[in-house]
């Protein structure tokens, strides 16, 4: 069986420095990026137990079906089929599991 070996442009090896320095430079920029998401999903936390709270000490439930079917549509329409994903696991992390 006939083994290949992957390119340089496969692996990123001749690059060049310059190149090096850009992926780099990116890659910290990613790392910021989700420094910041992290923060924003903490604090999307804090709000929503606020929210549930106050709708369960109102005598209302926990969830809120069709707000959450908003959000569902919101991140689809936004990011695609994959953004529903995304919108469920911020859910999740948000509401617990139902």
């Amino acid at each position: 069986m006939a083994t290949t070996t992957p390119t340089p442009a496969a692996t990123g090896a001749g690059a060049g420095a310059g190149a090096d320095e850009r992926i780099s430079e990116d890659r910290e920029r990613i790392d910021e990026l989700d420094r910041r998401i992290i923060r924003l999903v903490r604090e999307r936390m804090e709000v929503s137990a606020r929210i549930q709270q106050a709708r369960i000490g109102a005598g209302g439930r926990r969830v809120n079906l069709s707000r959450e079917m908003e959000i569902l549509t919101r991140y689809r329409e936004r990011l695609g089929r994959p953004g529903t994903s995304l919108a469920m696991t911020l859910l999740e992390l948000c509401r617990g599991r139902v």
